[in-house]
């Protein structure tokens, strides 16, 4: 099993920045791929950026490519996502996943909200 805790959400106007973390314990010696999603009002949950072990092997959804930007600590257990130029379209739940396959996650977080102002 795979725990995931996720921080950093919150309310920002737009054009501004946030910084999301999750911190992972359990199951991580498998080196797994870990991503973010993301979960708004009505919505079906979409998939917002993923970053392998080595970090070597990044993807993103078109909708935040140049404007997000995933990273991980394999020495802390940790992914971050930095939400830059945010739009209201941004305004959601972002979920933290772990053991990505085909963008398809084993273990979700249980979720923070992200809120953008106009």
């Amino acid at each position: 099993q795979v725990r995931l805790v996720e921080s950093g959400g919150g309310l920002v106007q737009a054009g501004g920045s946030l910084r999301l973390s999750c911190a992972a314990s359990g199951r991580t010696f498998s080196r797994p791929a870990m991503g973010w999603f993301r979960q708004a009002p009505g919505k079906e949950r979409e998939f917002v950026a993923a970053i392998s072990w080595s970090g070597d092997r990044i993807n993103y959804a078109d909708s935040v490519k140049g404007r997000f930007t995933i990273s991980r600590d394999n020495a802390k257990n940790t992914v971050d996502l930095q939400m830059n130029s945010l739009e209201p379209e941004d305004t959601a739940s972002y979920y933290c996943a772990s053991h990505l396959v085909n963008r398809r996650p084993t273990y979700w977080g249980q979720g923070t909200q992200v809120t953008v102002s106009s």
